[in-house]
């Protein structure tokens, strides 16, 4: 795993394809990517383009084990360079979960409604002082070999902490942003504008740090 600056990377198409079916995260990646000065035109894609692309299981441990696993993956079957990430929620009062379970947390995968509503009703007897919690993005970018380089990776890591609240607010984003109120605002990451939310959040953070990276991997020979 690469840790230094980027260096220019071969590859033969400037199309990059995010690792996920989720609308929410192709736009949010999307509005990332175009307020960077990159110099590249690069073509964002979805898995629906990639109608047989494999559903990759979150086995790992850590968000940048996951991230990595799916990267791979899609780059694999796709051939081009493939972004992915894992994220979540973690919460000081329940030991730093529901972390990488975060989408399942009450059991089945991506039920936002279902989620937050278990994580409310665990914190509800925790005193508002220890509801300290805080959201995590491990981004992992993975160039697939060429003729004349090998394939390569980088993983990054964006969070931003904060606390629950006991009520949701908002109906932006998706997933815990209308229980997470950010330090420094009074606003839930639901509440925010999408832009707003860009620049202080875990993604946010975690997919400006991968942009050099994914430039570089789109950059002509």
């Amino acid at each position: 795993m690469a840790t230094a600056q980027p260096d220019v990377i071969a590859v033969a198409a400037k199309t990059v394809v995010l690792a996920t079916r989720n609308v929410a995260k192709l736009r949010e990646l999307a509005r990332i990517l175009g307020a960077e000065d990159h110099g590249t035109q690069i073509r964002l894609a979805g898995l629906d383009e990639y109608p047989g692309a494999p559903d990759v299981p979150e086995t790992g441990a850590t968000f940048e084990e996951n991230a990595l696993l799916k990267a791979r993956a899609i780059a694999d079957y796709t051939g081009l360079p493939a972004v992915a990430d894992d994220s979540g929620l973690c919460v000081d009062a329940l030991s730093g979960m529901p972390g990488v379970l975060s989408a399942r947390w009450a059991g089945g995968h991506g039920d936002d409604k279902a989620n937050l509503e278990l994580v409310l009703a665990q914190v509800a007897d925790v005193p508002d002082a220890r509801l300290g919690a805080r959201f995590v993005c491990a981004a992992a970018l993975v160039v697939p070999a060429g003729e004349v380089v090998p394939a390569r990776e980088w993983v990054v890591t964006g969070r931003v902490e904060g606390r629950l609240i006991r009520a949701p607010r908002g109906s932006g984003g998706f997933g815990y942003d209308p229980i997470f109120l950010p330090d420094g605002f009074d606003q839930t990451t639901a509440e925010m504008t999408a832009e707003a939310k860009d620049a202080i959040s875990h993604r946010g953070r975690a997919f400006r740090a991968l942009t050099p990276f994914i430039t570089a991997a789109c950059h002509a020979a």
